[in-house]
């Protein structure tokens, strides 16, 4: 077996490709050995690292920050900074400020594409108990255009719009009423109740906490505190329930837990779901209008300066 293991890495030169090897099992073999090889070296040479460390102490050389992409992110020239008087003014005269002075209380209609399938219904419904003071009606042949004057008149504050292919949930269209703006999402990775491990029991009808992270820009400002509307501004902390928007490279992520006090210095999180990401399409100044709908911002495929460093929100 060693003569074997000596004559394999002689055959190979430095340069030699392991997917030259013809046979399937010996192609993995061989990949699985290079893999377990260059694992054993890069631990070898951390623990070396380590010593001449310690072994410099306070002389030893600050350590290297890796590249990521979020460290490598080109500065957007919209970054807001929450301390500018500017911003303040906006924040207190924009459609969502009745909201964060509590004169407004949210009121949610979520609805569906015509004549949705089993998993839309059952992300609606999920949706609705997140949401607090929402409420779920599935329309059949009737236009938005209809949909959102009759929410109107029944003092609906926001209207939810699931879209499907293929029986999968696939876009969201987020709508403040009664002046809009409206948003378009994206909607991917979507994950029901049934579908998670450990999850913990269903939610309470407790206004949850929210939590919005990493929404910098103006534009992620915009949509940030679009989603913040969503929700009563007095949360019940009796429930224990957060809300958490996560933005990272202008993928949201949308989370919904329960924390549990182990003691009085540990605490567990309990998922509840839905899970669900999404991806911003447009944003759209008044209610939805798909003909002559006047675009405030609009997700370019093909732009010149599109980079993987570069991101909106």
């Amino acid at each position: 077996a060693k003569a074997d293991s000596v004559e394999e890495e002689a055959a190979f030169p430095p340069n030699f490709s392991v997917s030259e090897i013809k046979n399937k099992q010996r192609r993995h073999f061989m990949f699985m050995k290079l893999k377990q090889e260059k694992r054993k070296r890069k631990l070898e040479l951390k623990k070396k690292r380590k010593k001449e460390r310690e072994a410099l102490g306070d002389k030893a050389p600050p350590k290297e920050v890796p590249k990521t992409i979020e460290n490598q992110r080109i500065y957007d020239e919209t970054t807001v900074n929450p301390e500018d008087e500017e911003v303040a003014f906006d924040e207190g005269t924009d459609e969502f400020s009745s909201y964060f002075n509590r004169l407004t209380n949210p009121k949610v209609l979520i609805t569906t594409s015509d004549r949705p399938r089993g998993r839309t219904v059952r992300f609606c419904e999920q949706l609705s108990t997140a949401v607090p003071d929402s409420h779920v009606y599935y329309r059949r042949g009737l236009a938005l255009k209809r949909v959102i004057p009759q929410c109107i008149s029944r003092g609906f504050t926001f209207l939810i719009v699931i879209n499907e292919d293929r029986k999968v949930p696939n876009g969201m269209v987020l709508c403040h009423l009664p002046n809009g703006p409206t948003a378009h999402f994206k909607v991917s990775s979507v994950r029901l109740r049934k579908e998670m491990k450990r999850r913990g029991k269903d939610p309470t009808e407790h206004s949850p906490e929210v939590i919005l992270n990493n929404f910098t820009t103006r534009l992620g400002h915009s949509i940030g505190r679009m989603f913040a509307a969503l929700f009563p501004h007095d949360p019940q902390f009796i429930g224990r329930q957060v809300a958490t928007f996560h933005n990272q490279r202008d993928f949201i992520f949308f989370r919904f837990h329960r924390y549990i006090f182990k003691n009085e210095k540990k605490v567990g999180i309990q998922e509840l779901g839905p899970r669900f990401t999404l991806k911003l399409r447009s944003l759209q100044k008044g209610t939805f209008d798909s003909k002559y709908g006047e675009y405030e911002w609009v997700h370019k495929r093909h732009e010149m300066d599109s980079s993987r460093r570069k991101f909106h929100l």
